[in-house]
């Protein structure tokens, strides 16, 4: 249906989403591709850095709930639904390269819930933020039962989801939902030099990095100092690692092709 827009540059893929008249808000058809479109992302060595973000003035309004966007409950059993939308939560998760969400305007809901699974969110100052389910009458999804208390903490992850309040950029970043905040006419520049600098970054190196970080909360200090040093061991074995330390000797940037 051609929700999602797919671009790809200088080891940069963004993934745009499309419905700009409803605030880019996800019809009920449209997870699957959703979630296509992040597995080949994961898929792919060249794709060195994703960008996450949504066409015109607003990152996403969540689910399209309205009939023509599919209905809160698509099509078939709503329970079946779900497990859509969960597919492609778990398939943004799980994108092992490091991953930017671009945040203008409106970003409630499954869109919030969207940015908070990616690695680093850059929004512009005008950015509102909800976990707007309990206004429609919902509980919390699209990952957000498990993220927001890992981000905020248990007590308040309870109050933004049992009130629903809308917050501000700043009110977001002081709360460590945004990364950084900036004007809305330096968030391209801003996103664009984030994106470049982590696409010439060591691929395999960052990835790990981020594992070891994701699954921190789950593991004992002996089972992380143990993936640390499976880690670290493997990326002893990479040219990368002897690039940097030529690079580190003769005073220049190092080079990383993910080898």
């Amino acid at each position: 249906m051609g929700f999602v827009q797919v671009e790809r540059a200088g080891g940069i893929v963004t993934v745009t989403l499309t419905n700009p008249a409803k605030r880019n808000a996800i019809p009920s058809a449209a997870w699957p591709e959703l979630e296509g479109a992040f597995r080949e992302v994961a898929a792919r060595a060249d794709d060195r850095c994703m960008v996450v973000t949504g066409a015109g003035d607003d990152f996403c309004s969540g689910a399209d709930v309205s009939p023509d966007g599919g209905g809160p409950g698509g099509a078939g059993h709503p329970l079946r639904f779900m497990r859509t939308v969960g597919s492609a939560i778990d398939a943004l998760h799980a994108v092992p390269q490091p991953v930017v969400a671009r945040v203008a305007g409106v970003c409630v809901g499954a869109g919030l819930n969207i940015a908070l699974a990616c690695d680093l969110v850059v929004a512009a100052a005008d950015a509102r933020f909800s976990q707007i389910f309990a206004r429609r009458g919902l509980s919390i999804d699209a990952g957000g039962s498990w993220v927001l208390p890992r981000i905020v903490g248990l007590q308040k992850a309870k109050e933004l989801a049992l009130l629903a309040d809308v917050l501000g950029a700043d009110q977001a970043e002081r709360l460590g939902l945004v990364t950084r905040v900036v004007p809305r006419d330096d968030l391209d520049a801003t996103l664009d030099d984030l994106a470049r600098r982590l696409a010439a970054g060591p691929p395999l190196a960052l990835s790990s990095t981020k594992r070891l970080l994701d699954q921190s909360f789950g593991v004992s200090l002996a089972e992380a100092l143990e993936a640390e040093a499976q880690a670290q061991a493997v990326n002893l074995g990479t040219r990368d690692v002897a690039e940097a330390m030529r690079a580190f000797l003769e005073k220049r940037e190092a080079t990383f092709e993910g080898h």
